[in-house]
């Protein structure tokens, strides 16, 4: 196994990374009151001197009275929370790093088991005031709401600009407020902002996105996460066909985006065998070909299992990167984002790039109680 392509610089507008390897996106969920300090400056400061090219924060949220499904989840408005993501960047540029934050809406996910009783700050917004398909809860959103929602993504970016993060991340995918703008099982609107074809309901995504790129301005490199899967059904496809990923995914590149996230379960796995068979493109690389955007893959990536198992709190054993490097040199895509290991082995990056493969750590469930 070579690893030379996973350590080599990559640019995208003004940002050159040291490598292709990007920190994913995790929810943890402790900020109490909304408001990071210390140790997520310190915890994210690990991850940039264990060698990440790139940190991506976990979600933090935008400014909706709804806008996230559990406690202690992270705001990026406000002046106490900017403030602490400014120390956050602060302590990644410190250690030689860059950083980007996830901006987010969770919609009509409902408040996550563990926290019932907790109350969000009103009723869950979606699109159709659905959750999925048939599936009741909150409120559908008003256009001022859609409106007021785009200025508050845009807002955010600009705030991120402002406090010296390297990029911004716009979360669209697994079954939150944007993602259930393209699925039918939660958009079922008729106006300009619904529709039959996954075009169509790409409109609310476009728009946040033409926001985001007026409020950053041309040469801030600006992140799209999407996926196929939610976590309302893991079988659910947005895109069928080549074409039909053309019509989703297009109109946000030329709307502004430079990168598109694309999260599948697997990164390993094809996204249409029946046309390049077993060996073909994943979802990044299907993204690439058909926009020409730069794409970040992901998908367990280095352990023996998917990522579905942490969700009932398996762990997973450290694993060879098996295709990764061959994909990566042809080019299939650009960046490798990875989750859980990141968690549990702030070294990853740097035992890889070492070769001290017998070091690596696993994803033990236990380390998600702690910012370690």
């Amino acid at each position: 196994m070579t690893d030379d392509i996973l350590f080599t610089p990559f640019t995208v507008k003004g940002l050159t990374l040291s490598n292709r390897i990007v920190m994913a996106p995790m929810t943890r969920s402790m900020a109490p009151g909304g408001i990071p300090g210390a140790a997520q400056a310190a915890y994210y400061r690990r991850r940039a001197e264990g060698g990440v090219g790139l940190i991506l924060t976990e979600g933090t949220v935008v400014q909706r009275p709804a806008s996230r499904n559990i406690p202690d989840v992270p705001f990026f408005h406000g002046e106490a929370a900017l403030a602490g993501w400014a120390e956050v960047a602060g302590a990644v540029h410190g250690a030689g790093g860059h950083i980007g934050p996830q901006l987010w809406h969770t919609g009509a996910i409902p408040v996550a088991k563990g926290h019932k009783g907790w109350e969000p700050g009103g009723p869950a917004e979606s699109p159709s005031g659905l959750v999925g398909p048939g599936a009741p809860h909150g409120v559908a959103m008003t256009q001022e709401d859609i409106a007021d929602t785009i200025a508050a993504f845009a807002q955010a970016a600009k705030d991120a600009k402002r406090l010296g993060f390297d990029t911004v991340e716009l979360h669209g995918a697994h079954g939150y407020l944007i993602d259930q703008f393209f699925w039918p099982g939660t958009n079922a609107r008729t106006d300009a902002f619904g529709g039959a074809t996954i075009r169509e309901r790409s409109r609310f995504a476009a728009e946040v996105v033409r926001a985001v790129r007026a409020a950053i301005g041309p040469d801030f490199p600006l992140i799209l996460r999407v996926s196929q899967w939610k976590q309302q059904d893991y079988s659910a496809r947005l895109a069928t066909s080549p074409q039909e990923m053309t019509d989703w995914l297009a109109p946000l590149v030329e709307a502004g985006v430079d990168v598109l996230h694309c999260s599948q379960r697997r990164f390993w796995e094809p996204e249409f065998p029946e046309i390049d068979g077993a060996e073909g493109l994943n979802f990044a690389g299907w993204a690439k070909k058909l926009t020409g955007a730069a794409t970040i893959s992901v998908g367990s990536v280095g352990l023996d299992s998917d990522f579905f198992g942490a969700f009932r709190g398996a762990g997973s054993a450290a694993a060879a990167l098996g295709s990764l490097n061959a994909r990566m040199e042809r080019e299939e895509f650009d960046l490798i984002a990875v989750g859980r290991v990141l968690i549990s082995d702030a070294q990853w990056a740097r035992k890889i790039r070492e070769g001290k493969l017998q070091e690596l750590r696993g994803f033990v469930p236990e380390d998600l109680a702690t910012l370690s």
